[in-house]
């Protein structure tokens, strides 16, 4: 289950279990297609980069299988973990025989030292760092690898600030990703890597990826008439994309990954 939380920055989901949570949970079920079709993968470059040369690898909080594919494509024997049942249905129907468990990262339901990696795409944020590294760090063999992954929309791009603005972002993610990525013992320092990159899409596959965003999904009717009217007007007349058969959106995936010591 992946998306950026609508709070301020460094602010942390308090707990898996609470109402709020699972209430956001529910509704990325009801929205699981739409947010598998919309959400743009991850480039092979950073998924290389993030396990270096792990063979079995647990996707934490894989959702309807971006990270997944972008793992089964580089011959990984991969494990895909998340909380919500339609998510995996997605999963199934993407990426064809991974095995699927419904689990958290407080309580993931694998053996000790079973994984050489743990990876989680636009997922930590859900975690609770003082019960999920200790159970990270129980499945992991020695050396193991912890790797995160972030694709943000690069909104220095004019179009999509102001496309931002109309959405509501409170912030830009990708200025704040580090304090996030806050991973202590036993695991080691925290490196970091980029990668720019674009994506074609058509105007109605942009605004598909609008109605995947938590703040979408929770929204009101009315509330989510009036963003994709806004966002229809501006797709049509901002000077860069006017008479555009097809946006080129870029975006930045920005990789951490620590060892276990």
């Amino acid at each position: 289950m992946s998306d950026a939380p609508e709070r301020g920055a460094g602010e942390l989901v308090a707990d898996p279990g609470a109402p709020e949570t699972r209430r956001t949970a529910r509704s990325f079920g009801a929205a699981a297609s739409v947010y598998h079709r919309a959400r743009p993968g991850y480039p092979p470059e950073a998924v290389e980069w993030l396990i270096g040369d792990a063979r079995r690898v647990l996707d934490l909080g894989a959702g309807t299988g971006k990270l997944t594919e972008a793992l089964v494509e580089l011959d990984r024997d991969v494990i895909a973990v998340d909380p919500v049942e339609e998510m995996l249905e997605e999963l199934e129907i993407a990426v064809p025989g991974v095995p699927r468990i419904l689990g958290t990262a407080e309580d993931i339901p694998i053996e000790d030292a079973s994984v050489d990696a743990v990876v989680a795409g636009q997922a930590w944020h859900w975690f609770t760092p003082a019960r999920a590294v200790p159970e990270i760090a129980r499945v992991l063999r020695p050396g193991g690898v912890l790797g995160l992954i972030w694709n943000s929309r690069d909104t220095s791009t004019d179009w999509l600030r102001e496309a931002g603005e109309i959405m509501h972002e409170r912030h830009d993610a990708s200025a704040t990703f580090e304090t996030y990525v806050q991973v202590d013992r036993p695991f080691g320092p925290i490196e970091e890597h980029t990668v720019a990159w674009s994506k074609r899409m058509t105007r109605a596959g942009f605004l598909d990826l609008v109605r995947s965003r938590s703040y979408f999904i929770t929204a009101s009717e009315s509330e989510q008439a009036a963003t994709l009217a806004a966002l229809e007007t501006l797709l049509a007349t901002h000077p860069d994309l006017a008479g555009a058969e097809e946006l080129e959106v870029p975006y930045v995936t920005r990789c951490f990954r620590t060892r276990l010591g």
